[in-house]
């Protein structure tokens, strides 16, 4: 089994979860017009599994540029650059389960990593998620062993139906035996 299989995550229903502030100088700001190239540069240095493509954004997002605005986020650094991204997405109808939040394409620039942006970013996500939505899902790989530790925080778990095969159970196995997260202790069998 490889060390970097796909997962899902879910939340359901939304319940609470940590509230926490940006760092000092570091500030949100919402997508506008042209933050296509932004996210692309973000993406692209946090990405070490795959290659962002050109047209994944487009084909991700599409072109709504009002529905980009409400539901994308940048952190911006003290020094004015883009330092990390997350959207706030949904699935209409999510694996025949009906319509869920989405907690999608997050990333912190490697330059601005280790400062403390993901769970101000996942703070913010939820909250839109929660404004809208009863449940929450979210997309992932056992590769991103400390992203996934974030998620674990605000109340995702590993999605029940994906734990009914065992390839999964042991992927999740292998990465509980790495950030041993005392949520995945009950899912996994694996006790600290």
């Amino acid at each position: 089994m490889g060390d970097n299989v796909s997962v899902h995550m879910i939340n359901d229903p939304i319940g609470a979860f940590p509230v926490i502030d940006l760092p000092m100088g570091y500030s949100f700001r919402a997508y506008r017009t042209g933050d296509e190239a932004t996210w692309n540069f973000v993406q692209r240095g946090a990405e070490r599994f795959f290659e962002i493509e050109d047209t994944l954004f487009r084909r991700e997002f599409g072109h709504d540029e009002a529905i980009l605005a409400q539901r994308m986020a940048f952190v911006v650094a003290p020094n004015g650059d883009a330092a990390a991204t997350i959207t706030a997405w949904w699935q209409d109808d999510w694996r025949g389960r009906g319509r869920w939040g989405q907690i999608h394409w997050v990333a912190v620039h490697p330059a601005h990593q280790r400062r403390g942006l993901s769970k101000p970013m996942m703070t913010w996500a939820m909250q839109q998620l929660a404004a809208s939505y009863p449940r929450a899902m979210l997309g992932t790989s056992t590769g991103r062993a400390w992203a996934i530790k974030v998620y674990l925080d605000f109340g995702f778990v590993p999605d029940p139906v994906e734990m009914e095969k065992p390839e999964i159970v042991d992927a999740w196995r292998i990465l509980q035996e790495k950030i041993r997260h005392p949520v995945l202790e009950g899912v996994t069998g694996n006790r600290r």
